[in-house]
């Protein structure tokens, strides 16, 4: 009788164990990448895209390199679309997409939201705790490399570009490996970052943007 009891308290107990252990593994994750992010001054890094449109259901492939630089500076060069950019120098964000009309450059203010939100690893990783409710995603290899999965999900009253992220982390040296975001209108993008160099010395004119021959700008109101 006394080992029937005892197995049947083992049983009872089993998922509140299971939640400590996945609350832990969270925790070490979460605490893995602060301490990357935080050490972290340049990234550098070849990147593929899907982004998918469950309304329409198409879905939308992209790669190029990234180029970062905290604060707030960001240039993204696609090879796939060819020739598209994205440049944030500091003070201007400079959107050309000739993939889609040649003859137009949008330029935007950066803030410290909205348009200027351009640190595609701090929106996950600056005061996360404060910000989303973290829980465990999982473990998963990411290009052959050993990762732990975090969701994110915006507490109530907290600004966020998304409604739902799942960040991968390298278990190995805490870097964001892949993301997950889905913003309020439902679409959903992955990136995958592969070849990353961090901390590593950035070409002088990396956040430069040259305007295209031909190209006109577009002015577009900043978000506050």
């Amino acid at each position: 009788m006394k080992t029937l009891l005892a197995g049947l308290t083992l049983v009872a107990c089993l998922p509140l164990m299971l939640h400590a252990q996945r609350t832990v593994a969270t925790d070490v994750t979460l605490d893995r990448a602060l301490k990357a992010h935080t050490a972290t001054r340049t990234t550098r890094a070849k990147f593929s895209q899907t982004l998918t449109n469950p309304l329409t259901g198409t879905t939308a492939n992209a790669s190029g390199e990234l180029l970062m630089k905290r604060p707030n500076q960001l240039a993204v060069k696609f090879t796939d679309p060819a020739g598209d950019r994205i440049v944030a120098d500091g003070k201007l964000l400079w959107v050309y997409l000739p993939s889609q009309n040649p003859k137009q450059v949008i330029r935007l203010p950066q803030g410290k939201a909205g348009t200027g939100g351009i640190d595609v690893i701090g929106q996950f990783f600056d005061s996360p705790r404060t910000r989303f409710v973290v829980t465990d995603g999982g473990a998963i290899k990411v290009g052959g490399r050993a990762t732990h999965a975090l969701v994110l999900v915006p507490k109530a009253g907290k600004a966020s570009a998304f409604v739902r992220a799942t960040v991968w982390v390298d278990d190995r040296d805490g870097q964001l490996r892949q993301f997950e975001v889905t913003d309020a209108n439902g679409l959903v993008r992955r990136v995958t970052m592969t070849k990353l160099d961090v901390n590593a010395a950035l070409p002088g004119d990396a956040f430069r943007f040259m305007m295209p021959a031909g190209a006109k700008i577009v002015e577009q109101p900043g978000m506050p």
